[in-house]
């Protein structure tokens, strides 16, 4: 994972090797597999760089193949769908040794007015200046060093906004630049962080738990207004339904001040290894 924002900018700042082709690098990690947020943030930024400034990112629907592996660059080629008078649409494979790895379909929309109405912000939070780390909530529920999380999630800073577990602050770890298409980006990657783990709190276990074998499936995000990533957002997470060895949870990311600005869903593999059925250690 990247160990500040600068390192996740320049994660996100992706080599150009030829039309509609992108070499993305590694961060250092020890960790065996890629997080599934750095290749949809990737991703993102090789679409986006292939579509008109003026049109915005509206939807991503990305499919989890294949592992990634954490020492060979990713390659991302983007097809060019359909530029139409409003909408431009791009598919995204991504992939390693020959091998597809991930894909994803996007869509973009030049601005226009319209009807206008979303949820409401949920209330009964505390503030981000108040609330506990991440880190520090693990610490305590797993016996690993607030240090070790901290590491693992440098680049942003999460915080948890309610005693039900499934609310979190969450900003960049710093400023980014005024480029919408980076906030973007920088929110894809965001968002799937914490998500999966929405699908285990009815079970009383949390993501890093070592009896569970945990790995992004599918990722869905709407972008619904403007934001900025180096913001606070409050990111509001359910989980309707869990079966087959498989999670599914849905989050709504606000601003500060209420707005909705995204909502995100995704199912993930939840495989118990060393649970049994009922729940118990095996």
């Amino acid at each position: 994972m990247p160990e500040s924002l600068e390192d996740l900018v320049e994660l996100l700042d992706l080599e150009k090797i030829d039309v509609d082709l992108y070499r993305g690098r590694q961060p250092q990690t020890s960790a065996q597999r890629v997080f599934g947020g750095q290749v949809l943030g990737q991703a993102l930024v090789a679409a986006s760089d292939t579509i008109e400034p003026e049109r915005i990112v509206h939807s991503l629907h990305g499919y989890f193949l294949r592992p990634g592996d954490t020492a060979v660059p990713i390659e991302y080629h983007v097809e060019r769908i359909r530029d139409g008078r409003s909408f431009s649409s791009r598919r995204i494979v991504a992939s390693q040794r020959g091998k597809t790895i991930f894909y994803m379909s996007t869509s973009y929309q030049s601005p226009e007015p319209g009807l206008d109405h979303s949820d409401s912000m949920p209330t009964d939070l505390v503030p981000p200046e108040e609330a506990p780390t991440l880190a520090s909530v693990f610490e305590q529920a797993s016996g690993r060093k607030a240090e070790d999380w901290n590491k693992e999630w440098a680049a942003l800073d999460v915080r948890l906004a309610g005693l039900s577990g499934r609310q979190f602050w969450i900003r960049a770890a710093g400023k980014l630049p005024d480029d919408s298409a980076l906030h973007a980006c920088v929110l894809a990657y965001a968002s799937d962080l914490t998500l999966l783990g929405a699908s285990l709190l009815p079970h009383g276990i949390i993501i890093g738990d070592r009896r569970i074998q945990p790995a992004s499936l599918d990722h869905a995000l709407w972008f619904h207004r403007p934001f900025r990533a180096d913001e606070w957002l409050l990111y509001d997470q359910a989980s309707p339904s869990a079966s087959g060895a498989r999670g599914f949870a849905t989050g709504r990311l606000f601003s500060q001040d209420g707005r909705l600005v995204a909502s995100v869903a995704q199912e993930g593999l939840i495989r118990p290894v060393g649970l049994d059925l009922s729940g118990e250690e095996s």
